[in-house]
C-alpha cells in the first residue's frame, strides 16, 4: 500500500511535469548547468575581477598564425616588399601545383592561364589594362605584396588565400613569367 501511493504521487507528478506548457520555461534543476559562468581570459583569476589586459610576448606568432605583414600598402611599401620580401617555402613541386590550383581559382579569369594578361573577363571586356606578366619588373615581394593589399583594379587576395597559399601563388605567377621571357 506505501508502495502504491509512492507509485502513484510519481505518476501525478510526471505527468504534470510531462504536460506542461513547452512554451514557457521548465524548472531548472541545476541552473548552473544550463547557463554557464563566463570565463574572462584577461583577468587575474578569470571570474569577475579587474581586467588586466596583457600583451602577447613580443616577436611570438599565435598557434596556426604566421608572421604579421607590417608593410605598409604605399607606394613606399610596395618598393620596400619589392626589394627585400623573400618567398620562404621551398621552390618545389608539391607548393608550384598548389600555387597553380590557387592561381586558377583566383587569378586565371583576369590574367590568363599563360599570365599574358587575356583572361576571360578581359576577352568578355569586363577589365580592360590587366598586365602582361612579363611588361612588369616582378620580384617576389612585389606579387606578394599586391596579393595582400591589392593594386590598382586589382583587389586584395589576403582574405582568401593563407600564408603559405599567397606565396605558393608567387612561385607560380614567377614560374609563367619565366616561361613568357624565354
Amino acid at each position: 500500500m506505501k508502495n502504491l501511493k509512492l507509485i502513484i504521487a510519481l505518476v501525478v507528478f510526471a505527468s504534470m511535469v510531462a504536460c506542461n506548457n513547452k512554451r514557457k520555461p521548465q524548472v531548472q534543476y541545476m541552473p548552473d548547468m544550463y547557463e554557464s559562468v563566463p570565463y574572462n581570459a584577461n583577468t587575474e583569476n578569470g571570474i569577475n575581477d579587474k581586467p588586466v589586459n596583457r600583451k602577447p610576448v613580443a616577436g611570438t606568432i599565435p598557434r596556426g598564425g604566421h608572421p604579421a605583414y607590417d608593410i605598409p600598402d604605399t607606394n613606399e611599401g610596395y618598393e620596400l616588399a619589392k626589394a627585400t620580401l623573400k618567398n620562404p617555402l621551398a621552390f618545389n613541386e608539391k607548393n608550384l601545383d598548389n600555387g597553380k590550383k590557387m592561381y586558377d581559382i583566383y587569378c586565371i579569369s583576369c590574367h590568363g592561364k599563360k599570365g599574358a594578361g587575356n583572361g576571360y573577363l578581359v576577352e568578355a571586356e569586363k577589365f580592360l589594362g590587366i598586365p602582361n606578366y612579363k611588361d612588369r619588373d616582378l620580384t617576389e615581394g612585389s606579387i606578394y605584396h599586391v596579393l595582400m593589399y591589392g593594386k590598382n583594379l586589382m583587389g586584395s587576395h589576403s582574405s582568401q588565400l593563407t600564408y603559405k597559399e599567397r606565396w605558393q601563388v608567387v612561385q607560380y605567377v614567377q614560374k609563367l613569367r619565366a616561361d613568357l621571357l624565354k
